[in-house]
């Protein structure tokens, strides 16, 4: 009898090490190269959007034209004139081929004369610069221009007022205050009264000794003896700084013709008010007639 025995291929431990062995020399191999074909033309689309300028600049700013240097607009890094003719933004042409700006021109002449030899303006011309070299980022020109008239005095008198609590609520009231009264009475003009006191506790001069000291300084229960308010549409006040209240009311009388408002004022008296024994309240109180046209 005759028996056909088949082999059985088995897999023997040697086996199995051998092929573990395999995989890992093949994670082992260093990984080849992978070539980015687009990485080439990639860099060189990004190159060929970059703008490219002339040496010279010819500018249409809002309808104004203007020529200048390159290197004149790049004068100062971190300004959007810098950075719009860096190469990293797109700048439209007009029909003249004259990179146009979307700004209003009447003062960009000024700003280039900065740019170019750090010449500054003409005192009248300086706020509407002010205002253009913010637009424009350009730091240099607003620290030179804050530094002469008027915006220096602007600076100093704002420094005054930031001591006056509510001013700008204080201006708001009165313009809708006189803006009512006008409609109402279907006039030209609305009077208001006005109070305006610098020291914080009013007393007449011969009464200023029966207090502690020249600044006022008392207790708690002596302030709230004298808390009161005039009976007035507006008061502004107190405030402690050298300036007295004829700088306030200029202040307040410029204030309102920067918005086209014409005021006027004079003092009508005091408020006179009885607070306690013989003390009586001394704030001046001020008329001012606002007209409208």
């Amino acid at each position: 009898m005759v028996v056909f025995s088949g082999n059985k291929e088995t897999a023997t431990p040697n086996d199995a090490m051998s092929s573990s062995d395999s995989a890992e020399d093949d994670f082992r191999k260093p990984a080849l190269p992978i070539t980015n074909l687009n990485l080439g033309k990639t860099i060189h689309s990004l190159n060929a959007l970059q703008q490219e300028f002339p040496e010279v600049i010819p500018l249409n700013v809002g309808g104004t034209f203007f020529t200048t240097r390159l290197s004149t607009l790049r004068r100062y890094e971190d300004t959007m004139l810098a950075a719009m003719f860096s190469g990293r933004h797109r700048i439209p042409c007009d029909a003249e081929g004259r990179f146009f700006i979307d700004r209003d021109g009447a003062y960009f002449g000024d700003i280039l004369n900065f740019l170019r030899a750090g010449e500054l303006p003409a005192r009248e011309r300086v706020r509407a610069v002010h205002r253009e070299a913010q637009y424009y980022s350009i730091g240099p020109l607003l620290a030179s221009l804050e530094e002469v008239q008027p915006l220096t005095g602007e600076r100093v008198r704002q420094a005054f007022l930031d001591l006056m609590p509510y001013y700008k609520e204080n201006l708001e009231r009165i313009l809708e205050i006189a803006k009512l009264r006008a409609i109402q009475r279907k006039a030209r003009f609305a009077k208001l009264k006005i109070c305006v006191y610098k020291e914080e506790m009013p007393v007449t001069p011969y009464e200023r000794p029966l207090f502690n000291s020249l600044r006022f300084e008392r207790s708690e229960s002596e302030a709230k003896l004298f808390e009161h308010h005039c009976e007035v549409d507006v008061s502004f006040g107190p405030w402690e700084a050298v300036a007295d209240v004829y700088d306030l009311l200029h202040c307040i009388v410029s204030d309102l013709a920067t918005r086209g408002i014409s005021a006027d004022h004079q003092c009508i008296g005091v408020c006179d008010k009885h607070l306690i024994n013989h003390y009586y309240c001394k704030r001046p109180i001020y008329e001012f007639k606002i007209t409208w046209w």
